[in-house]
């Protein structure tokens, strides 16, 4: 019966191998879990700290492109009131050019009227003094003419004749 004995211990032996097994198994899956917990807790933090990283990535790129868009705004401002400034300066200047105009055009009709005076006033007095003195000129050509008709006839010259 020594066998059997040993065939007992053998089996008295397995199962404790099956208790250690069971326990070895379990304390492996135990292991195991606290292994994946233990990465599926790194990932997640790992994806936490990605996820903040793009949100301040993503948070600075929005920052940046509010403060290009109000620089934007601010130098389309100045160039709108820029262009306001300049439109009414040539306004102005286009005002300033239509009056200066319109002055010239209205003294050069005054000056056009004061030298159409000045020259029928001019005219007139010399009508006047021609006016004044024909007589006279019609008294000394009748003279010279009777004077030249008589110096003719005494060199024996016909005036009509001639």
């Amino acid at each position: 019966m020594p066998p059997k004995t040993k065939e007992k211990r053998m089996k008295a032996g397995a199962q404790k191998k099956k208790k250690n097994s069971g326990a070895d198994v379990e304390a492996e899956s135990m292991h195991r879990l606290a292994v994946l917990e233990k990465e599926l807790l790194r990932d997640q933090l790992e994806m936490s700290r990605q996820c903040r990283a793009l949100q301040e990535e993503m948070e600075t790129c929005s920052r940046q492109l509010e403060e290009e868009v109000r620089g934007l705004r601010e130098q389309l401002e100045m160039c709108q009131k820029e262009a306001e400034a300049a439109r009414g300066e040539a306004e102005q200047a286009l005002g300033e050019r239509d009056q200066s105009l319109a002055q010239l055009r209205a003294h050069e009709a005054d000056m056009e009227a004061k030298y159409e005076e000045i020259l029928h006033g001019s005219l007139d007095q010399l009508l006047a003094k021609l006016r004044a003195v024909k007589p006279q000129w019609d008294r000394d050509v009748l003279r010279l003419h009777a004077r030249h008709k008589e110096q003719l006839c005494q060199f024996g010259l016909n005036p009509l004749d001639l």
